[in-house]
């Protein structure tokens, strides 16, 4: 995915200056052109061999996806990319998927065992570092803030800001920009009820470990609603979604339920047959912070969860 910046640096004396992207843009309207014939039309002031140059170098993007295949066919509507000062650049990495970005915001789809931040022990190969040493790519300059966490066994939607502002309104209004998130989850057992709720003020002891309790005093409130969607194998799917948004929040109230999570050792879960901790963050819905158009984000359930209860 491709974005160009409207911040640019130009460097500090005895560093190297940071070149900007120069970005030219073409929309393609009605027309039978393959790429490479398409953009020398555009750009008939730049020669064949400068044009194919780009194609090799990663320089040319259809819809924000760079290729090197001179005959790619085009449709109407596509957009056309010229990157004329270096490569474009996308984010690939095994573990995390760009799914949206623009100047504000990103979101990407984080694969379990990934740590959405360092910590004391970790500090790079994170959720964050990944998508910091992305955007500063793009531009030194550029910053990225993390908005909101998954637990770091837990895969799924995770959305970050590229400013201050965007981070400050997105987590001093969370409860009201944030429309809706669903997790699907695999628990251990046969969940009797096809639909419920699950209530409770969540604590956390010394050990970091949170449990629920009825003292408002001592926790904090946590809403969980729940709906089974299969049912096979000892095993329950249900789609999630939460009131609130607290730390441990799905994993606690499954348990409380008498159905831990599958993979879910820590809270009492006996059994792991995947590998990891069954839990998937698979819709993300907000109010974009600055532009306060609605922002909805999906990603399937992953297969491995189907298999459980088939």
């Amino acid at each position: 995915m491709i974005r160009q910046d409207k911040n640019r640096g130009s460097g500090n004396a005895g560093v190297k200056t940071f070149r900007p992207d120069n970005i030219l843009s073409f929309p393609v309207e009605s027309t039978g052109d393959t790429l490479l014939e398409f953009v020398a039309s555009r750009m008939p002031q730049t020669s064949r061999t400068t044009l194919k140059s780009y194609l090799r170098h990663s320089q040319i993007a259809v819809n924000g996806v760079p290729t090197s295949q001179f005959d790619t066919s085009l449709s109407d509507g596509d957009l056309v990319q010229v990157n004329t000062t270096r490569e474009f650049r996308t984010l690939r990495n095994p573990r995390l998927k760009l799914v949206y970005e623009d100047d504000d915001i990103l979101v990407v789809n984080k694969g379990y065992g990934l740590l959405s931040m360092g910590n004391d022990r970790v500090r790079e190969g994170t959720a964050y570092s990944i998508v910091r040493d992305y955007v500063k790519w793009q531009n030194p300059r550029n910053k990225v803030f993390i908005v909101h966490r998954l637990d770091q066994h837990t895969s799924g939607l995770m959305m970050m800001a590229r400013s201050v502002t965007a981070k400050e309104r997105m987590q001093h209004n969370w409860n009201n920009m944030v429309i809706s998130r669903t997790y699907y989850c695999v628990v251990e057992g046969n969940v009797e009820n096809d639909r419920g709720t699950v209530r409770s003020y969540l604590a956390e002891n010394s050990e970091h470990e949170v449990y629920s309790t009825e003292d408002k005093e001592k926790g904090k409130l946590a809403v969980t609603r729940y709906e089974v969607i299969g049912r096979g194998n000892g095993y329950s799917l249900l789609q999630v979604n939460l009131d609130t948004g607290r730390k441990n929040q799905i994993r606690v109230h499954m348990k409380d339920l008498g159905h831990p999570i599958a993979g879910d050792r820590r809270y009492g879960a006996h059994t792991s047959p995947i590998h990891r901790l069954a839990l998937h963050a698979g819709t993300l819905r907000f109010v974009h912070p600055m532009s306060r158009r609605d922002m909805n984000f999906s990603t399937p359930i992953p297969a491995a969860f189907l298999k459980m209860v088939r």
